[in-house]
């Protein structure tokens, strides 16, 4: 899944369809399962934007493959090699399914569409220089272009201080530094110059950005349907509890209490808020249980769950782990 503007989610599906799981040209000779994990993750670095596979996604893939003990060092033939190879990427799929990756992709498309509108860029260079002209005086240090990016931010398309030395060979080849000063028009003009650069690099060698953003689709609720013996536990709990005259608020009050830990989103973001009126609402149920049966309201809690990842499913909240 993905959207515009430079913005992706990494939930796995980039690494279906045809996705290339051919073997190299080795002379007919085994591999080993080293070289069958590294091809792996090259092939799959490949579909996500040139990004390197994180170390908890890749661990957790090989554990879920079993490719530990001593199957680095293993020898295998041509079928063994091509099987092994294709259950790695798929568990690797599987662990970015339920635990996706939110990036930004700067590639010089989100700086075009501003350069392309002049009123758009005026608007822009105006207010990034009255940010910078703190004490008003009509003129800034060249050298606070630099900044300027920076106030931009990965948002606008511009890349990160980790990318340091890709804007200052920029800055130094338009003359954007030293202590010389220089009025709205000129900082626009530059400035200008500057992004125009800026885009053509990207537009040769996109930079990917990784969000400390957790996306929270629904997937480990399916795995909590899946196991009845997980699913009569939250009911049971739910039964142990204070009961509401109407049992599907007392489901309510159980899944604002404890829904993180079983794959819902906090209550204390905006979208969950209203997620949870959505299926409440959806739910429709009015009516009041009178003898409080497991076998009743584990049937209410799996639709309710149920509703909830079909929603996240279609609409996934995103939390922001940086707050």
């Amino acid at each position: 899944m993905s959207t515009g503007g430079g913005f992706a989610v990494l939930d796995g599906a980039q690494l279906g369809g045809d996705i290339d799981l051919s073997l190299p040209d080795h002379g007919g000779g085994a591999l080993i399962g080293a070289q069958v994990i590294e091809l792996a993750e090259s092939r799959v670095s490949d579909r996500l934007y040139g990004l390197a596979l994180p170390e908890n996604i890749r661990s957790r893939a090989l554990g879920r493959v079993g490719f530990g003990g001593g199957f680095r060092e293993a020898e295998l033939d041509g079928d063994q090699a091509a099987e092994k190879l294709k259950e790695y990427v798929a568990a690797i799929a599987g662990e970015l399914k339920d635990d996706p990756i939110v990036v930004s992709i700067l590639d010089g498309s989100a700086l075009r569409l501003d350069l392309e509108d002049e009123d758009d860029f005026a608007m822009l260079a105006e207010n990034l220089f009255t940010e910078l002209d703190a004490e008003d005086t009509g003129k800034i240090k060249k050298s606070e272009i630099r900044r300027a990016l920076d106030n931009m931010g990965v948002e606008m398309g511009v890349p990160p201080p980790s990318e340091l030395h890709l804007l200052s060979d920029i800055l130094k080849k338009h003359g954007a530094e030293g202590e010389e000063e220089v009025g709205q028009a000129q900082f626009a003009e530059v400035l200008q110059s500057v992004l125009h650069e800026l885009a053509d690099t990207l537009a040769e060698k996109r930079v990917v950005v990784t969000h400390n953003v957790k996306v929270v689709n629904g997937s480990k609720i399916r795995k909590l349907l899946e196991d009845e013996k997980q699913l009569a536990n939250v009911t049971e709990k739910i039964l142990e509890g204070n009961h509401e005259q109407n049992c599907v608020e007392t489901v309510r009050k159980y899944l604002e209490k404890n829904g993180a830990d079983m794959g819902l989103p906090p209550l204390d973001i905006e979208e969950a808020v209203a997620l949870y009126n959505a299926v409440f609402y959806s739910a429709a149920f009015d009516k009041s249980v009178s003898e409080w049966r497991k076998d009743e309201i584990q049937e209410i809690v799996k639709e309710i769950l149920g509703k909830f990842a079909e929603q996240l499913e279609s609409d996934p909240v995103f939390v922001d782990l940086g707050n």
